[in-house]
């Protein structure tokens, strides 16, 4: 695929994914939540224009300064993210004004590593960006994806009022999901 391709890819991932990340949705712990991030890497690593036979060093430098974004990034992503059991059990997630700050930075922080690199002279590729992609939704889906399973294995939390009050007399108090802090 050429490098317009790549970048078309790019961009439809990251907007279907932000998008869905900032509404409701409930997390199914079961589902293989690794294979878009590995399909991205494989389609990042297929060819040689990743790394710039002219500048190799540099080339490596900012694709290692690349990926260590992408993994902060997916972590700060995933940790900012809000995740809540219903009473129901099912397990729901919503992407909070902090995830988008993090987007945001990690956006920044590309920018910054492209006009360093195109300082430096060197050629980049849309292999590392997506290789970067990937690595963010990777750590971000590990993540999420543990944090659902440890509340779908924790007790089910006793009915509260929704000012977080026990509804039931001797019952623990809880904290409400919607006053989840991040």
């Amino acid at each position: 695929m050429s490098g317009f391709v790549d970048v078309l890819v790019i961009v439809a991932v990251a907007v279907l994914v932000i998008a869905r990340q900032f509404r409701t949705h409930a997390i199914d712990a079961e589902r293989r939540w690794w294979l878009v991030p590995a399909v991205l890497a494989v389609m990042a690593l297929r060819g040689p224009g990743i790394v710039d036979a002219h500048h190799r060093v540099e080339s490596l430098g900012l694709l290692v300064a690349e990926l260590a974004v992408g993994l902060a990034t997916g972590a700060g992503w995933a940790w900012t993210t809000r995740i809540w059991r219903a009473p129901d059990g099912v397990v729901w997630s919503r992407s909070s004004k902090a995830s988008a700050a993090v987007w945001a930075g990690g956006i920044a922080l590309r920018a910054g590593l492209f006009g360093l690199g195109y300082a430096l002279g060197v050629r980049q590729d849309s292999a590392a960006l997506m290789l970067g992609l990937a690595a963010t939704l990777l750590v971000r889906g590990a993540i999420t994806t543990r944090r659902a399973r440890l509340l779908t294995s924790s007790p089910a939390p006793a009915p509260t009022y929704g000012d977080g009050t026990p509804s039931a007399p001797g019952a623990p108090a809880t904290r409400p999901a919607w006053k989840e802090r991040v």
